[in-house]
């Protein structure tokens, strides 16, 4: 569960967020739509406890994130699982060495570690890409291997900023259809994205933000004027 509860946070003289508040229950896929500096980005690095916002109370299961120690922010990051645009793979490993980096530090065994990523794999559909480095797979292969390393430690909530933004229009749907699956297998999905395909395509819940406020908080049923 998701609570925010009139989060603000300005920049100087500009407000990005004013006044927010919602609510996202735990199994929910949760589209945050909105112009280019409508606040969609500073709200997810709010949600991960990269930025701390000004005022309001902002909880995520029970972390009360705004009031968390650098060290209680691992915990954190043990159940949101983030996606971003650019990959952020590390190109000197193979896509089964990405995915099974975070479970390397953690000290799983080879077997353990073989097992998830193996299942992982499947669930993304990269199997046959495991013994590949980032530059030999395209676009839409690289934002799997970034989920599929953001799923490998089960988290309950997944988080996509933009994921779809570098991809063209048939990756994209084929990556909501990905986020559609990982949802339906229990994993609360929140995607930030300005594609109105996408959220058409999903037709779950809304949050349109504008101007730093919720301008919206819609049940999706093929809203056009995202």
């Amino acid at each position: 569960m998701i609570i925010a509860d009139r989060i603000e946070k300005s920049y100087g003289q500009n407000k990005v967020l004013s006044d927010l508040s919602f609510l996202i229950e735990p199994g929910e896929f949760v589209s945050i739509t909105g112009p280019s500096g409508a606040g969609k980005t500073t709200l997810i690095s709010s949600i991960i406890g990269e930025i701390k916002p000004d005022s309001g109370s902002l909880w995520v299961h029970n972390f009360n994130v705004p009031m968390l120690k650098e060290k209680e922010l691992f915990a954190l990051r043990e159940i949101v699982g983030v996606v971003f645009q650019d990959f952020k793979l590390l190109e000197r490993m193979t896509v089964f060495e990405n995915i099974a980096f975070a479970l390397q530090i953690l000290g799983f065994s080879k077997a353990e570690i073989e097992e998830k990523v193996v299942d992982i794999l499947k669930i993304v559909g990269l199997e046959k890409q495991r013994n590949q480095f980032p530059h030999e797979i395209s676009g839409g292969e690289k934002q799997r291997v970034s989920i599929a390393r953001a799923l490998i430690k089960s988290p309950s909530i997944l988080i996509a900023d933009e994921a779809t933004g570098n991809l063209d229009p048939q990756n994209a749907m084929e990556l909501a259809k990905l986020f559609l699956k990982i949802n339906e297998m229990g994993t609360t999905v929140i995607l930030s994205t300005h594609d109105k395909d996408i959220v058409n395509f999903a037709g779950k819940r809304v949050l349109r933000l504008e101007d730093g406020r919720l301008k919206f908080d819609l049940r999706n049923t093929g809203y056009e004027g995202l």
